[in-house]
């Protein structure tokens, strides 16, 4: 048995269900403030962050909450981040490795830099680098994000290697679900993974494919 990953459950928007998840396993909680059909507001995301808190998740601590972002401006940030108290922003779109050192030092969280895996090519090594000394760990995911497809997964040695290189977890997300996450962690054993529609039931989420979930990882 290998040791198990770190596991991000994202895109929660209801306080309901995350009381449900008190006891599981995990070690992240995502809410998503991008346009999307799981967008929450600050308002809202600080009382589910309140919920979140009252958890007993892997080891018998709370979650980190991680804020999910794509290209937001400085001010944006500083606005959600007053009222809703991430642990982590999670920055999805084309910011650059000064942007990342700037939410980083001005916000005092954590930066998480995610990397859209598609069809370019682009060199991992290339990408990630840059972003050292900026970021507290890289995530890839399926271009386009949400998508609930996966990506070529013969690729995330590439950035398992360059997150190394610069002393950082990989996470990785796109398309995971409890049918095939034993297949991803059988070949690749990552530092974490990050489901979103994978546990889910008509676009809400599912506490039971959540518990699965969460199930098929530990007790590999």
């Amino acid at each position: 048995m290998t040791a198990s990953p770190r596991i991000k459950i994202c895109g929660l928007r209801d306080s309901a269900t995350i009381a449900e998840m008190n006891g599981l396993p995990f070690h992240e909680i995502g809410f998503v403030f991008a346009p999307s059909k799981r967008q929450v507001d600050a308002e809202t995301a600080a009382a589910l962050i309140q919920t979140a808190r009252l958890l007993q998740a892997a080891d018998g601590v709370a979650p980190q909450t991680v804020g999910v972002f794509v290209n937001p401006g400085m001010e944006e940030l500083t606005a959600i981040v007053a009222k809703a108290p991430l642990d982590v922003v999670q920055l999805h779109g084309q910011e650059t490795p000064e942007f990342c050192r700037l939410v980083k030092n001005r916000l005092d969280k954590k930066i998480w830099k995610v990397f859209s895996i598609g069809k370019d090519g682009a060199d991992a090594h290339d990408r990630v680098s840059a972003y050292e000394g900026a970021v507290d760990a890289i995530l890839i995911d399926t271009a386009g994000g949400g998508t609930g497809q996966t990506f070529d997964w013969q690729l995330i040695t590439d950035y398992q290697n360059a997150a190394a290189a610069i002393g950082v977890p990989l996470y990785v997300a796109g398309g995971l679900h409890p049918g095939n996450v034993e297949e991803l962690l059988a070949g690749h054993p990552v530092d974490g993974i990050d489901v979103s529609s994978g546990v889910e039931t008509d676009g809400r989420k599912d506490i039971e494919k959540i518990r699965l979930f969460v199930g098929k990882v530990i007790e590999r």
